[in-house]
């Protein structure tokens, strides 16, 4: 989210409107560590205000069909 926020050049305040959320609930799915956690309707309402807003979310392992630039972060080797 943090990512997101950052490409659209945007602070929490101004998601939490977009999504129609407080900004203490985006606080604490920013909080989250590794997946995002929260309410699924929460979590609906950040991913269609990130997407409306402009931003492809793009899966672990999927492919960019449009192109274009994206963030992701690399696939960590397993500690065996």
């Amino acid at each position: 989210m943090r990512a997101a926020r950052t490409l659209l050049g945007i602070d929490q305040k101004t998601l939490a409107e977009l999504a129609g959320l407080s900004v203490p609930t985006i606080q604490r799915m920013e909080a989250s560590h590794g997946n995002v956690r929260g309410v699924v309707d929460s979590l609906t309402k950040v991913v269609a205000a990130l997407e409306l807003a402009g931003v492809e979310l793009i899966g672990e392992g999927a492919v960019s069909t449009v192109g274009g630039r994206g963030v992701r972060l690399k696939a960590r080797p397993s500690k065996h």
